[in-house]
């Protein structure tokens, strides 16, 4: 049974998704800059403004753990699982995650924040 509460674990697990979505959209920004589309510049702008967004969250995530002694460190990662060490206030627990449970959550995620960019301009 895990010490932590609800909140703080989602939390923490931003500290864990956050960083993956800007490694995939500073990859998809590389594409886009080489790729031969006619108007780059509406996806370069999109892919952009969705970093910097979602950069401003993960230094609030950062702040907020910093704050209540939270801290999570990989631990051991193979083919199919990834473990972590949350560090919550004192305490130490490891949590394992399937890694395309992973995939599937940063993916949702990035569908989300890009969305959210798309909606937002309706």
């Amino acid at each position: 049974m895990t010490r932590i509460p609800d909140d703080d674990r989602d939390i923490m697990e931003k500290a864990i998704y956050l960083p993956m979505v800007l490694i995939i959209l500073n990859r998809d920004l590389a594409v886009v800059e080489t790729s031969p589309f006619k108007l780059k510049k509406p996806y370069l702008n999109l892919i952009e403004e969705t970093m910097k967004e979602i950069q401003r969250e993960l230094a609030v995530v950062k702040q907020y753990m910093k704050k209540n002694k939270l801290q999570v460190v990989e631990t051991k990662r193979d083919d199919a699982f990834t473990m972590y060490m949350f560090i919550y206030k004192g305490y130490e627990e490891n949590h394992n995650y399937f890694n395309p449970r992973i995939r599937n959550k940063v993916q949702e995620l990035l569908e989300v924040y890009l969305l959210k960019k798309h909606l937002s301009r309706s």
